[in-house]
């Protein structure tokens, strides 16, 4: 039961845009900083914030690797090539 509760989870955290993972571990931080949740209540938080951690690292390198940007050849020839972000 536990393993299908944790897939829904993973399942739920998946679904979210950078912008929503970000605003909810935002609010588990605050929570974990106040320190006005339950010791259980907080492990819970910490370990889906975690998650929710891993998930906007993952939506960042993805947005990386589609920002481009324009170059000009030694023709003049514009292309593309990935930008140097980081």
């Amino acid at each position: 039961m536990a393993k299908a509760a944790q897939a829904k989870s993973d399942e739920d955290i998946a679904k979210l845009s950078f912008e929503d993972a970000l605003e909810e571990l935002e609010g588990i931080v605050r929570q974990l900083e106040d320190g006005t949740i339950k010791l259980d209540q907080a492990i819970g938080a910490y370990e889906r914030g975690a998650k929710l951690k891993a998930h906007c690292e993952r939506k960042l390198t993805e947005a990386k690797s589609k920002v481009e940007k324009i170059s000009l050849g030694p023709e003049g020839a514009e292309g593309t090539e990935p930008a140097d972000i980081g």
